[in-house]
């Protein structure tokens, strides 16, 4: 599979889902189209792990911005939990443990298994679906992404009911299948800094709108927490 840049399609399909979720949860069009964000920020983590040159410093940067993103996170969705960011970060951490750790034969799949029961049990954005996700694209062959993308899509309807992820499997069809389209959308180029950015501001600013436009915000936050 030819690698590509996806930020701006990433950014994009994020933003819409997010505006449907906090907006407009009945009308399942925008859903739809935001379940392309996810596998492609999962995807992007893979490219990225592989592409540093300094592996600590990226799993700093990353830290870094799910610590930044959380409480807009929690205000924007009304969720006690740990972000989408943050559970990349745990991706990441375990693609380096991984590699690490490739020559001592069980230890691999012992690792990869505590990171699926640990995000899992744990408070995680996408919990283990993100972590067998990014292991699909870390590890399968270019051919098997999409029936093994599917297969976890249709283990999540029947596990965890979630019927709209079934969509998230066009974002690795287009991955796989259509990189020149993804390349011609890719001639808009993201700045580094905007790209990095983009996850913790617009949580921000959507928690912010959201309150001041009638939505649910903070107070009803802590009135669950307390």
């Amino acid at each position: 599979m030819k690698v590509i840049s996806i930020q701006f399609v990433a950014m994009l399909t994020m933003l819409i889902d997010h505006i449907g979720l906090i907006w407009f949860p009945e009308e399942t069009a925008w859903r739809i189209i935001g379940r392309l964000a996810m596998p492609l920020y999962a995807y992007a983590i893979v490219l990225g792990y592989f592409r540093t040159s300094n592996i600590n410093r990226y799993l700093a940067r990353i830290a870094v911005l799910a610590l930044i993103s959380q409480l807009p996170y929690q205000f924007a969705f009304h969720l006690i939990e740990v972000n989408t960011v943050g559970s990349l970060f745990m991706c990441l951490l375990l693609l380096r443990l991984l590699d690490k750790y490739k020559e001592k034969r069980a230890v691999p799949y012992l690792i990869a298994a505590a990171f699926v029961v640990l995000l899992e049990a744990l408070p995680f954005s996408y919990g283990a679906y993100l972590v067998l996700l990014v292991l699909i694209y870390r590890y399968a062959g270019s051919q098997w992404m999409t029936p093994l993308h599917f297969i976890l899509n249709v283990a999540s309807v029947f596990a965890k009911g979630w019927l709209l992820q079934i969509f998230s499997v066009f974002a690795t069809v287009l991955l796989v299948y259509a990189p020149d389209f993804m390349r011609s959308i890719d001639r808009i180029r993201v700045p580094r800094i905007v790209w990095r950015s983009f996850y913790p501001l617009h949580l921000a600013i959507l928690a912010v709108v959201s309150f001041y436009t009638g939505n649910l915000g903070f107070l009803d936050l802590l009135d669950r927490v307390y």
